[in-house]
């Protein structure tokens, strides 16, 4: 693992301390991979929804189209 060091205002720090010591984590660099992660899972999700905006429409979601999502699900043929 690398190292990354970073510069706060008092307050700033003075926060991360409080969810450190509030919120269960063992240091502050956990503190900030955890907040890291879900910054990359909210771009994950943005570029998701992005992508299914553009894609046009899709099928109908009718009684049949569920009939075979099941199907496919089940892992019977169609």
């Amino acid at each position: 693992m690398t190292t990354m060091n970073i510069s706060l205002p008092e307050a700033l720090k003075a926060f991360v301390d409080e969810q450190v010591a509030g919120r269960g984590y063992g240091t502050s660099s956990e503190y900030v991979r955890e907040l890291i992660r879900r910054d990359q899972d909210r771009q994950r999700i943005r570029a998701l929804l992005l992508d299914g905006a553009t894609s046009g429409p899709g099928e109908k979601a009718d009684a049949d189209y569920f009939a075979k999502l099941r199907e496919r699900a089940s892992g019977r043929p169609a």
